[in-house]
């Protein structure tokens, strides 16, 4: 069994505001709706520059000490896909939306009643229950099965 694979790393940031989180309503047609923002690791970038990077980017906010609460990843034949999920209540900046999509503080009440990007429900579980750390899909046959964790 080969023991190495090829690894895509993103990130996705819930920033917390009292009892409001900042919610990014996506442009993206492949994976559109209500999420939180973030993207990918560069090459050489630690885990934690890019999620403050892609936050700033997105957000026009500048977070600090983010908290790394849980991932989501999948994987393929000959990679896996990975999701780490962070959280942040510290923050400085101007908030602004990006090419990537409208964001704006949304009480997390009401984050259900919301149409969400696809899968987002499930993750938003792993970033709110101190009892779950992953989001992972295992395929079975044809089908994906979810599995948290």
């Amino acid at each position: 069994m080969k023991r190495t694979e090829t690894v895509t790393f993103t990130n996705m940031c819930m920033i917390c505001d009292g009892d409001k989180v900042l919610v990014q309503n996506r442009n993206d047609p492949k994976w559109p709706g209500i999420t939180f923002p973030g993207g990918h690791v560069e090459k050489g970038e630690s885990f934690v520059d890019a999620v403050v990077r892609e936050v700033l980017e997105e957000t026009g906010l500048t977070i600090s000490a983010p908290k790394l609460v849980g991932v989501k990843d999948w994987y393929g034949d000959d990679y896996r896909y990975v999701v780490l999920f962070y959280r942040a209540d510290r923050f400085s900046g101007e908030l602004h939306s990006s090419n990537e999509g409208e964001v704006w503080w949304e009480p997390v009440s009401s984050l259900p009643n919301m149409t969400m990007a696809n899968d987002m429900d499930t993750m938003l579980r792993v970033f709110l229950e101190d009892d779950l750390s992953e989001h992972f899909y295992r395929q079975i046959g044809d089908q994906w099965v979810q599995e948290l964790k």
